[in-house]
């Protein structure tokens, strides 16, 4: 039994990724913009081990280049990605899924103090409405629910095995990207960060 904790990035692909900036982003851009958000999220894990979830050709090369192992995910969703992730590393006594749009993010150590046996941690984003990070044990049956409203699925879930749920809100973890306001809340010098060039937005 290997037991600790596991981190487990779904990543669906680059090509394509961030349709929802196409009015403000090229392709060139969006591609470039959720590679660097996903390896800021794997550097984030720090010492944890970290598997990157994904089918896609590009994104496996990615992971292998940062040293990350990967899981073959089979079916398309979120949620079957963090499905596979918690089957497939049940010697784990948890599995940290985390999204891999998280934009600021710079460590995990808050989730992972919150961390304890019986409980789900779940990190909301900051319109109380995704789960931008959800902490789950292995082997009790949870079932992810990702989409609108699923950070209060999520909940209900953990309720329903009887897990203690433990709610972190920190605003680099709560902060994922997606639409063109949320790229407008990033400061220039978090911008340059993300090797953004010059969009017309944040200050």
């Amino acid at each position: 039994m290997t037991g600790g904790i596991a981190v487990a990035v779904p990543v669906r692909a680059f090509s394509g990724a961030l349709s929802r900036l196409s009015g403000v982003l090229d392709e060139p851009q969006r591609e470039q913009l959720m590679r660097a958000m996903a390896t800021r999220v794997v550097e984030a894990a720090g010492r944890l081990p970290v598997w990157v979830v994904s089918d896609d050709d590009e994104v496996c090369k990615w992971a292998v280049g940062l040293g990350v192992k990967v899981i073959s995910c089979g079916e398309p969703g979120l949620s079957a990605a963090a499905q596979r992730a918690v089957v497939e590393l049940a010697n784990f006594d948890v599995v940290a899924v985390v999204h891999a749009d998280l934009a600021i993010v710079d460590t995990l150590d808050g989730v992972v103090e919150t961390v304890g046996k019986g409980r789900c941690v779940i990190v909301p984003d900051y319109r109380d409405d995704g789960s931008n990070i959800v902490c789950v044990p292995t082997g009790v049956g949870f079932r992810f629910q990702y989409g609108p409203g699923s950070f209060e699925r999520h909940i209900a879930e953990a309720e329903r095995l009887g897990l203690e749920v433990a709610v972190v809100r920190e605003e680099k973890l709560m902060f994922d990207l997606d639409t063109p306001d949320d790229l407008a809340l990033l400061s220039r010098d978090q911008q340059r960060a993300l090797r953004l060039g010059p969009v017309g937005l944040g200050s």
